[in-house]
């Protein structure tokens, strides 16, 4: 069990941190982090540090697959690591 905390949380962590350094490179005009690995790291269960990226930076929030399909990718999570608990 603490194997998987520690992995949701350097996840979330990595993928709070992927919204953020997209939204830098979108606002300076350089390389961009494809939406598709965007999208991979939240799935792969980074979708509650995918949400706060997403507020945080005011990015991607837009694009429906991010507003709704994060958020409830997001509680699916939490309710499943609940029941793992």
């Amino acid at each position: 069990m603490k194997v998987l905390l520690l992995y949701l949380l350097a996840v979330n962590i990595l993928t709070f941190i992927m919204f953020n350094i997209d939204k830098w490179y979108a606002t300076t005009g350089g390389w961009r982090i494809p939406e598709r690995n965007l999208l991979i790291a939240c799935l792969l269960g980074g979708a509650p540090g995918g949400y706060l990226g997403m507020k945080f930076a005011q990015h991607k929030t837009r694009k429906s697959v991010f507003s709704l399909g994060v958020p409830i990718l997001g509680i699916t999570q939490l309710v499943l690591l609940i029941w793992l608990i």
